[in-house]
């Protein structure tokens, strides 16, 4: 069906008619627009406050990192201290064990000394009984001291010259109370063998018995006692 040109041309000269008297929208006022500008200020305010607070965020991210890693060489620091304390507290456990049997040691030693020592205190005391001459029976003292050892007289004059032989021969002689030689016994005579070696002893114990003594004295300084004592014969 076609349209009859006419009716077309109506139609089509309506139509902007119509578009035409459509409304245009009003111009914003002035406060619209204050309070569009205030708006985008108060928009603009809080995303700097954002900002601001997102720097803050990032600084405190950045503080914590630091101190995180501060913590991290401080542990290691810390790790390695206590390493090197617990081999320090090994060694000187080690050295306090040895420390602690040493000190054992030297108890059980001085419990051996205090003994040995007692021994000596009650050998002492029967001696000094024996000085007080309460035996009577005129047996040697045993030196100690608390007695003056017997004096040789005249050992210059009676050392032996020998031959082919050299050293030290010690006799030992029993010096009575009035400074005789009683008797004799070699202790040490010189070392080695042989002839000469031999007749050099014999002529010290034969020398010991010519000696002549200052007797040895009891504890008060006066008493003469009897005593075995050592003598020796340099021979050169």
């Amino acid at each position: 069906m076609r349209i009859p040109l006419s009716i077309a041309l109506i139609l089509a000269l309506g139509l902007p008619a119509q578009a035409a008297s459509k409304p245009k929208p009003a111009p914003a006022s002035v406060k619209q627009l204050q309070n569009q500008v205030k708006q985008l200020s108060q928009e603009r305010d809080e995303l700097k406050d954002r900002l601001a607070a997102l720097d803050s965020l990032q600084q405190e991210a950045a503080g914590a990192r630091k101190s995180r890693d501060l913590a991290r060489e401080e542990s290691s620091t810390l790790r390695r201290e206590l390493d090197q304390l617990k081999a320090s507290m090994a060694e000187n456990q080690h050295g306090l064990d040895n420390i602690l049997g040493d000190l054992k040691k030297a108890k059980a030693e001085t419990a051996t000394v205090q003994d040995e020592n007692a021994d000596l205190r009650k050998r002492l005391a029967e001696a000094e009984v024996r000085l007080q001459g309460r035996t009577g029976d005129g047996a040697p003292v045993v030196l100690s001291s608390g007695i003056t050892p017997a004096r040789v007289m005249n050992l210059g004059r009676q050392t032996p010259s020998v031959r082919r032989a050299r050293g030290v021969v010690v006799v030992n002689v029993l010096v009575s109370e009035a400074g005789d030689a009683m008797e004799v016994r070699l202790l040490q005579g010189l070392s080695g063998e042989g002839e000469w070696i031999q007749k050099a002893n014999e002529a010290c114990l034969d020398a010991a018995k010519r000696l002549v003594f200052d007797p040895a004295r009891a504890a008060d300084g006066k008493t003469p006692v009897k005593v075995w004592q050592g003598v020796g014969f340099y021979l050169e």
